[in-house]
């Protein structure tokens, strides 16, 4: 699953990005990657490991839900099994 959320450019600053990607990894567990920073340019990186998908998702829906009230809007979601909650839009 995958959720890229960005804030439009203000001023004189360039528009910011937030993603979050949460993939099954190599040794049965699910790892969410976070990358944020400024569009165009290179950003930062965190990756979390998580024994089961319920926990992953929890947090990245966690992490989702912190950005939004930083003012981040959601532009794109990919991988989406079931409605999140409708704290998406």
């Amino acid at each position: 699953m995958r959720i890229y959320m960005q804030i439009p450019a203000l001023e004189d600053k360039p528009p910011r990005y937030y993603q979050l990607l949460l993939q099954k990894d190599l040794i049965e567990g699910w790892t969410l990657v976070r990358e944020w920073g400024q569009t165009g340019r290179s950003g930062r990186v965190k990756q979390d490991h998580f024994d089961d998908r319920d926990s992953a998702l929890a947090a990245m829906l966690r992490v989702r839900d912190t950005q939004l009230k930083r003012g981040f809007k959601v532009v794109f979601m990919q991988g989406q099994e079931q409605p999140l909650s409708e704290n998406a839009h």
